[in-house]
């Protein structure tokens, strides 16, 4: 047994194979994992609310088509107007179905051979009707998943797959507990830190594996969230806001379950999540990296030597996340700033508030998982031998 170290190695056996027990990093990891499966076996729902939403103008399904013709004429509403009759094929048994759209800027502009997505609507009364949706982008959304893809491997490679497998799991993660579980009215808080915990460490273990180093990650990770959380819920309840700042939000009021304030709370706890994975795993490493260079720092200069370079790190962070959000509500704020209006009523209206809020609380979470993280690395890096911090480091490369 190594005396000093927050592992123990245990000699076993006539051939002295050194197995390791679990140090208390490992420990604190197992812990918050049992703590994120419990949590979704009790709040994920067993069924999905049965809601008609057809009333709020949602068709029944949304099929592909071709444009087979466009004509431009009189529109039948109105001959003095000028409208582009568009002709689209569902395939099949359904007959082309035609749509006039109005010969105006902003309405869409079609070609023959584009594909579309259209609307199908039924009817008590047996009638069906057919109108265009959107747009059918799969093809490049895949391209460009591609691309992406590709990317992430050919610079991280293995490591890179990994971490894509850690992307899909986030995405099952979302689509399949935080989603249904908002939806079932389940405790926005609860939802909120349970799915964020398994988001961060099945990103985290996943794309770097069960080491030391992604152990202190977590821990940091999973502090800096509940801190988030719990600042995020007394500000919202402090804000007072309606959940309704958004236009989509008005077609959630058909889904009685749903808590509007805990949807914005689990927003903002999703939109800092990937940010503390970044900035848990950088500091961690950073310090295993010091530790490799100079075996004779302490922990206590290891923990300064990481807060340096944590400084710089979250003065970017933050600016990242300040730019995201702007340039999510960029056309908003190009709209208040024509209207004229006061700055602090703009600054004041939810639409904005809850923007700057979530920039500003999802910040603070980033802010306290410097400290904390790079303690933890500091501490847990210089009970290690050298070697197995080497070893680790060259691991990431």
């Amino acid at each position: 047994m190594r005396d000093g170290s927050d592992d123990f190695e245990v000699l076993i056996g006539p051939d002295r194979r050194r197995f390791r027990r679990p140090g208390w990093q490992a420990s604190i990891v197992l812990g918050l994992v049992g703590f994120v499966i419990i949590g979704i076996f009790v709040l994920l729902p067993k069924s999905s609310p049965d809601l008609d939403l057809t009333a709020l103008g949602f068709a029944d399904d949304a099929v592909p088509a071709n444009v087979v013709d466009v004509e431009s004429g009189e529109c039948s509403y109105a001959p003095e107007l000028r409208c582009n009759l568009v002709q689209f094929d569902l395939g099949g048994d359904i007959p082309f179905v035609g749509q006039e759209f109005p010969d105006d800027p902003g309405q869409p502009v079609f070609e023959v051979g584009d594909s579309v997505f259209v609307n199908v609507t039924s009817f008590d009364d047996g009638t069906v009707t057919y109108q265009y949706a959107d747009r059918d982008r799969r093809g490049l959304v895949a391209l460009v998943a591609l691309v992406f893809a590709g990317a992430v491997v050919i610079l991280a490679r293995w490591r890179g797959v990994f971490a894509l497998f850690g992307l899909t799991a986030s995405v099952v993660v979302l689509l399949l507990f935080i989603v249904p579980a908002i939806v079932a009215g389940r405790d926005a808080v609860m939802v909120a830190l349970v799915g964020g915990g398994a988001i961060a460490l099945i990103s985290l273990y996943v794309t770097h594996g069960s080491t030391p180093l992604t152990h202190v990650a977590a821990i940091g990770a999973f502090g800096a969230l509940a801190l988030t959380v719990g600042l995020s819920w007394l500000v919202l309840a402090l804000a007072r806001f309606s959940g309704f700042a958004s236009e989509e939000a008005f077609y959630l009021l058909a889904v009685p379950q749903i808590d509007l304030s805990g949807l914005l709370l689990a927003g903002v706890v999703l939109g800092a999540i990937g940010a503390l994975d970044d900035v848990t795993v950088t500091q961690a490493s950073t310090v295993w990296e010091v530790r490799a260079a100079n075996e004779s720092l302490s922990a206590t200069e290891l923990f300064a030597a990481g807060l340096r370079v944590g400084r710089d790190h979250i003065a970017s962070t933050v600016n990242t996340l300040l730019l995201a959000y702007a340039g999510a509500a960029l056309p908003l704020l190009i709209l208040f700033s024509l209207s004229g209006m006061r700055l602090g009523f703009i600054v004041s209206s939810e639409v904005v508030a809850v923007e700057i809020v979530r920039t500003l609380v999802g910040s603070i979470g980033l802010v306290a998982a410097v400290p904390l993280t790079t303690y933890l690395a500091a501490r847990t890096a210089a009970s290690l031998p050298r070697s197995a911090v080497v070893s680790e480091v060259e691991s990431l490369g």
